[in-house]
């Protein structure tokens, strides 16, 4: 299983089901992405919980006049075919309205923060 898809197109179809929050399985990655989720503005508040002795996390979802905050996800290295950019190959998504999450050796950073910091990785998704 693919923890990171599954966040991401959970994250997208309760956002067009205008729930209010979705609930995850917690891994350090998956929540490491979340948080920047949430730091960008794409999702609310994140919350650790328990549920039946198993660790989850609670992402609360964002809309503005019952139009989601998220509009698309698209994933771009999957577990077959794992994609890297160099900073040089850095861009920007939907002309900056977008962001790009990349795996660095600094951790997960946006295209903004790779660029700055001067790093390159792999490209895990962009969302708008």
């Amino acid at each position: 299983m693919d923890h990171v898809s599954n966040m991401l197109i959970g994250i997208k179809n309760a956002n067009r089901a205008l729930r209010e929050n979705v609930v995850f399985p917690y891994s350090k990655f998956t929540y490491a992405i979340a948080e920047k989720l949430s730091k960008e503005g794409f999702v609310g508040a994140l919350s650790k919980k328990t549920r039946k002795g198993r660790p989850v996390f609670e992402v609360e979802l964002l809309s503005t006049d019952r139009m989601p905050k998220v509009t698309e996800i698209k994933r771009v290295s999957k577990s077959s075919r794992r994609m890297y950019n160099g900073v040089a190959d850095i861009k920007t998504v939907k002309n900056g309205r977008g962001v790009m999450i990349f795996s660095t050796p600094k951790g997960i950073l946006t295209d903004k923060e790779a660029r700055k910091e001067h790093v390159g990785g792999e490209v895990l998704f962009s969302i708008w």
